[in-house]
């Protein structure tokens, strides 16, 4: 049903700074190493689903039933932020999140999703993009897609966070540590 997000308020926090891009970019291995400093991570909603789905015997799997796990996804991305909303004055940072699902969900289901979700639950102005990263990526249990679908969602990101109004920042292909200090360091002028 469209709008089923929207019986939620709006929810805008200006430290929740989203990490997304192409699968297998090694963006869970950076939340990781933001962790490990010290920084509050959400976990990507869809890994979450598909671990549920898979341990319970359900069928909303990207690979079954995508609209019907991208609404999962939603409602998870949603939730997620509600739980962090009032605990926390440092960076928050989101291993994908509800971007990431509006947008797939938009394309799935041919609603126009992606543009009302941000408007009611948006993220830091600066948003980190992955690229594709073939030497890296690696199927597993929950990630069944091949790597031409990450180029995709990579393409189909790289064009509708720009319009959504983020200023998007590619991060380098890079050991993680690098990685982190990058992340760090481009968010530093908005911690004055």
């Amino acid at each position: 049903m469209a709008g089923f997000w929207q019986r939620r308020p709006l929810i805008h926090h200006p430290r929740f700074i989203l990490i997304t891009g192409c699968s297998g970019g090694g963006k869970s291995t950076l939340l990781e190493e933001l962790r490990r400093r010290g920084h509050s991570v959400v976990e990507e909603p869809g890994r979450r689903i598909v671990r549920d789905q898979l341990a319970t015997g359900g069928t909303a799997l990207p690979w079954r039933d995508e609209a019907a796990f991208l609404r999962l996804a939603i409602e998870m991305a949603i939730s997620d932020r509600e739980s962090l909303e009032t605990s926390t004055d440092d960076w928050v940072f989101f291993d994908r999140g509800l971007i990431d699902a509006a947008s797939a969900f938009e394309e799935v289901s041919g609603l126009d999703t992606l543009k009302s979700i941000n408007a009611l639950h948006p993220y830091h102005r600066i948003v980190f993009l992955a690229p594709p990263w073939s030497e890296i990526y690696a199927r597993d249990a929950e990630r069944q897609h091949g790597f031409a679908k990450t180029v995709g969602e990579y393409e189909r990101l790289a064009r509708q966070l720009p319009d959504l109004g983020y200023a998007v920042t590619i991060l380098p292909k890079t050991s993680v540590a690098e990685r982190a200090d990058f992340v760090l360091r481009r968010l530093l002028p908005d911690l004055v």
